[in-house]
């Protein structure tokens, strides 16, 4: 069976792209799919982000599954990797672990006052990565 190019990243690998990173995308789906980018950060294993009343923060008070996801793609080398996170979301309001989630010192995605926690409660990671020796051109 081919890979397709694509070799599965190890754990490591997976959050130390997870920490380099700042903007993602969740995914969620309530009444119907949306996709939406957010500036993150890792606290505990677990993706956090800022957000205002809205789809991200009705999604944490249901406590739904969502998908969070970071990439990169370097056309010139040929190289990329992507990681997938699914996990329980939940809005933070234990004092502490709110403290912890400012201290990430996470912008706001627009100019409009974002002053809610949302925890993506890490369930699955995974990740894969474009073999740069085995690049198809299209």
């Amino acid at each position: 069976m081919s890979d397709y190019g694509l070799r599965i990243m190890q754990p490591d690998e997976c959050a130390d792209a997870l920490a380099k990173q700042r903007v993602g995308r969740v995914a969620l789906c309530l009444d119907h799919p949306v996709v939406l980018p957010v500036v993150y950060g890792m606290l505990d294993g677990d993706v956090v982000f800022r957000t205002a009343p809205g789809e991200k923060l009705i999604a944490a008070a249901l406590h739904s599954t969502v998908a969070f996801e970071i990439d990169e793609y370097d056309a010139d080398a040929g190289t990329g990797r992507s990681v997938n996170v699914v996990g329980t979301a939940e809005e933070i309001v234990n004092p502490t672990e709110l403290a912890g989630a400012r201290a990430l010192g996470l912008p706001a995605w627009a100019g409009e006052v974002r002053d809610r926690f949302v925890r993506i409660r890490t369930g699955t990671v995974t990740g894969r990565a474009i073999k740069p020796d085995e690049r198809r051109d299209i």
